[in-house]
């Protein structure tokens, strides 16, 4: 049995809608270099009298490129009033082809607040793979557990 032309083409136009959002973020990104705002909870709020659940907080800066080393200019930790806190490394850091860095705020650790943020500033030595950075934040109480993810977004290019 023959499907009518406007129903076939109907069916093709969602099949390549449909694989076009398989494939989105597979997209090969190069860059020079970038800072990169990567939002990070020192704590949650929960509970009806919305106390405060600790959380600690891993930076992970990944050189997805299989050639090419990166360069991390600086790290800094900031509050969630947009205070420096912290300068993690104090020298610029190459990380390797396909080598992973990071930088770790402590459960105990509530000075950045629930608005805290990393900024991240990265180079290569010409167009490299972007790099993956993301903040990974943990908390556990007795027997209660949480963890999430945030991905770091690009707010400057390196020229």
């Amino acid at each position: 049995m023959r499907m009518p032309f406007p129903k076939f083409l109907l069916a093709v136009t969602i099949l390549l809608l449909l694989s076009a959002t398989a494939f989105a973020g597979r997209k090969m990104q190069l860059s020079k270099g970038q800072k990169v705002y990567v939002p990070v909870y020192s704590h949650i709020y929960q509970g009806p009298k919305n106390r405060p659940y600790r959380l600690s907080a891993l930076l992970s800066i990944r050189n997805v490129d299989a050639k090419n080393a990166i360069t991390i200019t600086y790290v800094r930790y900031y509050d969630d009033d947009g205070r420096l806190v912290r300068n993690f490394f104090e020298d610029p850091i190459v990380i390797p082809p396909l080598a992973t860095r990071e930088a770790f705020i402590s459960e105990r650790d509530s000075s950045g607040g629930s608005g805290a943020n990393f900024t991240v500033n990265w180079t290569g030595s010409g167009k490299v793979s972007v790099p993956i950075i993301q903040a990974v934040m943990i908390g556990t109480a007795s027997t209660q557990g949480i963890s999430f993810v945030c991905t770091g977004v690009a707010i400057e290019e390196v020229e």
